[in-house]
């Protein structure tokens, strides 16, 4: 009746004991053989009884365990009474709950893969167009002053896109785990220094001013390439979207928890209903310039929170836009 062989072994083995016993009963006397045998019938019964309670146990278990991989909205397993049962399905329900989960995370990075690269082949569109549209106006053969003035205006669309796919390329090697990054202590008025250096021209074009207070013994642990990136994208947001003769402040608060840098900046700030979409990647706010991708603070939360750190943006209560960045020892 059983397919499996332990069982018909066993089953054998009782049989060919429970005859013997029998046979000696018989022999040593008659009432001897009859109790043998009562007994070997009544625990062979009850042997029969549960062995096919468990055949029945696990068949619906197997029956159930088929719904759940062919049906997606079926998740429920009954529950059992008897212990190995009970752990045995127990155990699949956490397993089949953990397969669900990331059958759910796979489907949610397909989906954020197909809109990034929506969202990629978008934001490259502009600038390509924008490209085409000058080679179109170079075919016209315009004086020697419009020829140069359009060679300028394609080189800087095609620096542009290069910040972009650079950019791009540089979060998904973020997303993909694939950064190792340096763990050394860094001076903080060093690191801004170097973040700070390829925004000083433009700064003295726009008179900007610039302010900083960084103690001198402030240090953090981290990659100083990396992080100085990571600060630029910051600063460059500032300078996009503080006025002409404005004023950015950086200040760090150095203390025995944590090492704070805050960059301050004296524009129009933020609106509230930016701030929680602020780090998305592609997200462009509403007073974002055309030249914006939504790509810079985005690259800047992850390169800081990969390396122990936190980021945080809002508005400073003197106006202005402020960010916080945090790392802890």
């Amino acid at each position: 009746m059983f397919r499996n062989k332990e069982i018909r072994r066993f089953t054998a083995v009782f049989t060919a004991t429970a005859a013997a016993a029998v046979t000696g009963g018989f022999v040593l006397q008659p009432a001897a053989g009859l109790l043998a045998l009562a007994s070997a019938a009544l625990y062979g019964a009850a042997f029969l009884l549960f062995t096919r309670a468990r055949y029945n146990s696990i068949a619906q278990i197997s029956a159930q365990i088929d719904q759940v991989l062919h049906h997606e909205d079926c998740l429920y397993i009954s529950e059992s009474e008897e212990g190995e049962l009970s752990i045995l399905q127990s155990e699949i329900v956490k397993m089949t709950l953990r397969i669900r989960e990331q059958n759910d995370a796979l489907k949610r990075e397909k989906k954020h893969l197909a809109d990034s690269l929506a969202d990629i082949a978008h934001q490259l569109r502009t600038p390509l167009t924008s490209a085409n549209l000058v080679l179109t106006l170079l075919k016209n053969r315009p004086g020697e002053r419009e020829e140069g003035s359009l060679l300028r205006e394609m080189k800087a669309l095609f620096g542009q896109m290069d910040w972009l796919i650079t950019s791009l390329l540089k979060l998904s090697r973020l997303d993909a785990g694939i950064v190792v990054f340096r763990r050394e202590r860094i001076q903080v008025e060093s690191l801004m220094n170097t973040a700070v250096r390829s925004f000083l021209i433009p700064m003295e074009l726009h008179n900007i001013t610039l302010e900083t207070n960084i103690p001198e013994e402030a240090e953090i642990l981290g990659d100083a390439d990396w992080l100085s990136e990571a600060l630029r994208n910051i600063l460059k947001n500032c300078m996009e979207n503080v006025r002409d003769g404005g004023t950015i402040r950086i200040v760090c608060e150095d203390t025995l928890l944590y090492t704070e840098i805050r960059i301050h900046d004296n524009g129009p700030g933020f609106d509230r209903e930016e701030l929680p979409r602020l780090f998305d990647r592609f997200y462009r706010g509403k007073k974002a310039k055309a030249s914006g991708y939504g790509i810079g603070l985005a690259l800047c939360k992850s390169i800081i929170t990969r390396q122990g750190g936190t980021i945080t943006a809002g508005n400073h209560p003197q106006g202005g836009a402020v960010f916080y960045v945090r790392f802890t020892e």
